[in-house]
C-alpha cells in the first residue's frame, strides 16, 4: 500500500542545535500511526516540519507522492493535510462558529463549508449548543473539541494531532481519544502526537517511539504495550 505521508531520513536544527535525528516514518491511507515520547523528544517538532514551519536540515517529507519539503504552510494545508496544535490555539473573542468558520476558508475547502459544519456539529452536540457562545467561556474540553472542529472545516485528508489530551481531566482524555478513534472510524488518516502512552497503544494500528530527536523503537500498540522497557519507561509497570 502506498503511503500517504513519508519522512525520509529528516534531521532538524533550530540555529547551531541539533533536534531531530535522521529519522524516518511512514503513515498508510487511513491509518492512526502515533509517534510517542516525552516531554522534549522531538515530536512537536517533527509536526511543524511536516506543515512546512520548520525547514530541513537532511531529507525529505512526501505526501501522496509528491516532496512538500519545501512548500510554504499555505500550500501544504491546502493539500489537505491538516494539524491540531498543542494548546488549542482558538480565537479566544470569537464565537464558536465563527472559529469553525475560521478553518474553512482554504480553496480547497470553502465549497464543502456547510456540509463540514453539519459534520462537526454532529459530532460535537456541545457545540452545536453553543455555537454563539464566545470561545474564551468554554470549558477545557470543549476548546479541545473546537480545536479539532476547525480542522475538520478544512476538509482534510491527513490530521495530525500534536497532544490533544495535554491539560485535560481524565474523563476529558478519554472523550478526546474516543473521538479520535471516532475519526479513524470514519476513514480519516490521523498522525497522532502524545504523552498519554497507555491511551495511545489502544487506539493506534501503528507507534513509533522517539528520545532525544531519534526513533528509537516502532511495532503496533500490542507489540509496544508488551514491549519491558516501554512498560518501564512510559507505563509505569
Amino acid at each position: 500500500m502506498m503511503s500517504a505521508l513519508e519522512v525520509k531520513n529528516v534531521s532538524i536544527f533550530y540555529g547551531d542545535t541539533q533536534a531531530i535525528w535522521d529519522i524516518s516514518f511512514s503513515v498508510k491511507p487511513g491509518r492512526l500511526v502515533a509517534l510517542i515520547g516525552a516531554n522534549g523528544a522531538g515530536k512537536t517538532t517533527t509536526l511543524k516540519s511536516i506543515c512546512g514551519l520548520l525547514p530541513l536540515r537532511q531529507g525529505s517529507i512526501i505526501y501522496e507522492n509528491q516532496d512538500i519539503s519545501t512548500m510554504p504552510v499555505h500550500e501544504v494545508a491546502d493539500l489537505g493535510i491538516t494539524l491540531v496544535p498543542e494548546g488549542r490555539q482558538l480565537f479566544p473573542k470569537m464565537n464558536v462558529e465563527e472559529n469553525l468558520i475560521v478553518g474553512s476558508y482554504l480553496k480547497r475547502a470553502k465549497p464543502m463549508r456547510a456540509k463540514n459544519l453539519k459534520r462537526v456539529f454532529e459530532l460535537f452536540p456541545r457545540l452545536a449548543e453553543r455555537r454563539k457562545q464566545i470561545a474564551a467561556t468554554l470549558s477545557g474540553g470543549e476548546q479541545q473539541m473546537l480545536a479539532i472542529g476547525r480542522a475538520l472545516m478544512q476538509d482534510p485528508k491527513l490530521i495530525m494531532f500534536d497532544e490533544p489530551s495535554l491539560g485535560l481531566a481524565p474523563i476529558l482524555v478519554q472523550e478526546v481519544f474516543n473521538v479520535v478513534k471516532e475519526l479513524h472510524q470514519q476513514g480519516l488518516t490521523i498522525f497522532l502526537v502524545e504523552q498519554n502512552v497507555h491511551q495511545t497503544l489502544k487506539v493506534a494500528d501503528y507507534c513509533y517511539v522517539i528520545e532525544n530527536g531519534r526513533i528509537v523503537k516502532q511495532g503496533t500498540g500490542k507489540e509496544l504495550e508488551a514491549d519491558e522497557s516501554i512498560r518501564e519507561a512510559y507505563l509505569g509497570f
